[in-house]
């Protein structure tokens, strides 16, 4: 299950590493698309900075457990907010990734918690 883990841990933390610096460096066209869901302009980058460090405990967490644990927890709960911010603007399409995200995240939390 270890290295299970791992890879699903791996591959959750270049999506949201990637994801987290478009946000941080204002990705205008990213910044257009979130704007228009009602998400201020000045939450982006804190937005950014969260899936960063989320994406770092996910990497500390392959060493020791309880961090790793704790990051894809969260990563779970942002990505179920961003869900819900979705269906509010009846933004179908971006739902299918987002969505994907979400199940990626628990995948990963279970996986982790199954390596213990």
């Amino acid at each position: 299950m270890f290295v299970a883990s791992v890879i699903v841990s791996a591959l959750l933390i270049l999506g949201t590493a990637f994801s987290g610096w478009n946000k941080v460096t204002r990705n205008p066209q990213l910044v257009e698309q979130l704007t228009g869901l009602g998400v201020p302009e000045r939450f982006i980058p804190v937005l950014g900075s969260l899936l960063l460090a989320g994406a770092l405990g996910t990497l500390a967490g392959i060493w020791w457990a309880p961090i790793g644990i704790a990051a894809t927890a969260c990563f779970v709960l942002y990505f179920l907010g961003a869900v819900v911010t979705h269906l509010r603007a009846k933004d179908w399409p971006g739902l299918i990734p987002t969505g994907a995200l979400a199940l990626f995240s628990a995948a990963a939390l279970t996986l982790r918690l199954l390596s213990l």
